[in-house]
């Protein structure tokens, strides 16, 4: 992947240690992309809680580690749900690095599970807000800087498994991954001609801070006995024998992102260890 060298990603929702914000800045800059790390930095409202965001402290530190990769890096607080702060995260990724070559889409919430009947309207927006609204924000922004420097580009939303199969006391959540599937196919025969792809990745379960929340939560629904019970079974219902990792959706992440896949685009690819189809 030699031909991403030099190229400038903007990975939103990837101020979080262990996360798969964080995950994709690596693999992206150890193919020597130059990275803007972005997040919204601190709460902001009852959706934005501090245990569920990546604060600037944590941007800052995750930078630093990736500047010692020996790559250019940049991080710019930005919430998603505004699209003047998208526009400027994209202007930012400029007017500090020459360009803007590939967005990633990371930033959402799936935090937000209650049973249905629970679900209150302001959850319920605040989950579309970001996941999918927000989305379409940065497809949008990405897509006007792309399109102005006449090079093409990557557009890659991180979806979910729950993009194409439902699970309980995931309504909102569930709705908003489904959405980003039609999103892509009409973003992709728009901009085919400009020569930008956009697909979306579609992990199943990963224990990142976020899915050992998860984890904790699915185990008391469901009435497991442990959290390592109910992982336990989890493993025994994927082909591979094992829930995701971070570097599996980072790895395609990745490929999407290279040369070598200039003709995919309106894709939602699995990364399911064969669960999904399964």
């Amino acid at each position: 992947m030699a031909s991403m060298k030099g190229k400038t990603a903007v990975i939103t929702g990837s101020g979080r240690r262990a996360g798969l914000g964080e995950a994709i800045a690596i693999r992206l800059a150890k193919e020597g992309v130059n990275i803007v790390i972005s997040d919204i930095g601190a709460p902001k409202d009852d959706a934005t809680g501090a245990e569920h965001i990546g604060s600037t402290d944590e941007m800052e530190a995750i930078a630093a580690d990736l500047r010692a990769m020996g790559v250019e890096v940049s991080t710019k607080v930005c919430d998603v749900r505004s699209l003047e702060s998208v526009r400027e995260l994209a202007q930012h990724a400029v007017d500090t690095h020459g360009s803007l070559d590939i967005w990633v889409n990371n930033a959402g919430i799936g935090y937000i599970m209650k049973p249905l009947l629970d679900v209150t309207e302001a959850e319920w927006r605040a989950v579309i807000d970001v996941n999918l609204t927000g989305a379409f924000f940065g497809v949008k922004a990405a897509a006007e800087v792309m399109t102005k420097q006449g090079k093409g580009g990557r557009i890659v939303n991180i979806a979910s498994q729950a993009a194409k199969s439902g699970f309980p006391h995931a309504q909102a959540y569930t709705s908003s991954k489904h959405g980003l599937v039609g999103l892509v196919r009409s973003a992709a025969v728009e901009l085919g001609g400009d020569k930008i792809t956009v697909n979306n990745v579609c992990p199943n379960h990963v224990t990142t801070g976020l899915g050992a929340w998860q984890n904790e939560y699915f185990a008391k629904v469901t009435g497991a006995e442990s959290v390592e019970a109910y992982m336990k079974a989890m493993a025994a219902r994927i082909p591979m024998g094992r829930p995701g990792l971070p570097e599996d959706t980072a790895n395609a992440v990745a490929w999407l992102c290279s040369d070598e896949a200039q003709y995919i685009t309106a894709e939602s690819m699995n990364v399911s260890g064969g669960e999904e189809p399964h």
